[in-house]
């Protein structure tokens, strides 16, 4: 059975981020824009894990964490704090939170640490095209991908990639044969609110094609023009 995550976010663009990227992996997700709303549902409901936004209408963030545990639950809750507010950080992490993240953020980072603290609490998530174990390991041809150690290796070699490098491979790999846009990328790696343009995100892709031919052929990235990229794989 998929885990189960409710999110609790009451800016519209990031609550459908969120809930679309989580369904995409599987996750059954529920989404509440009111803090005393997602208090009663997580109240009400046994939740795998709860993503939890700060800045809230009704009751705030740590208002919610609080009663929670007040109350007993013990369902993992990752923060979402704005950027450089470190208070809040070191607030969330006493109310009771097991993680937090920093917006703007690339929802590829965010789905990193949700995987993490799912497993650290025992929950179940492996699924297609991961390895049993205790470390998922995602494959696609010749390449072994790492979520957690932001790693990559081809014919057991480790493939130097930039953090950004791999959150875009690692977004294609999980949807293969699927044409991702420009934009579709743009918010998931660098950010709903990101500022920059799409070239930045042609420039990084660029260089992970450049680094993925070497030596092999059955991964490859293709770009679909005036729309944005697909990978295909040769398993």
């Amino acid at each position: 059975m998929a885990p189960s995550i409710l999110v609790i976010e009451d800016e519209p663009t990031l609550a459908r981020l969120l809930s679309y990227n989580l369904s995409q992996e599987k996750y059954e997700t529920k989404v509440i824009d009111h803090g005393g709303e997602g208090l009663q549902e997580a109240l009400r409901h046994a939740y795998d894990l709860i993503i939890l936004d700060i800045m809230l209408p009704g009751l705030n963030g740590f208002e919610v964490l609080t009663k929670l545990r007040q109350k007993g639950c013990k369902t993992p809750v990752v923060i979402l704090t704005a950027r450089n507010a470190e208070e809040e950080v070191v607030q969330g992490l006493k109310c009771g939170a097991d993680d937090y993240i920093t917006k703007p953020f690339g929802v590829a980072e965010l789905l990193a640490r949700v995987a993490a603290v799912l497993r650290r609490s025992g929950v179940d998530e492996e699924g297609p095209g991961v390895q049993p174990g205790t470390e998922k390991v995602i494959t696609a041809g010749e390449l072994r991908i790492f979520p957690e150690r932001y790693e990559v290796k081809l014919n057991g070699e480790l493939i130097p990639l930039r953090p950004k490098e791999f959150e875009v491979l690692l977004y294609l790999v999980q949807r293969p044969g699927v044409v991702v846009t420009r934009d579709d990328l743009m918010n998931v790696v660098w950010g709903f609110d990101y500022i920059g343009g799409q070239r930045t995100v042609d420039v990084h892709v660029s260089s992970l094609r450049k680094k993925l031919e070497m030596n092999q052929q059955s991964v490859q990235i293709d770009a679909i023009r005036g729309v944005g990229y697909k990978l295909i794989s040769r398993n």
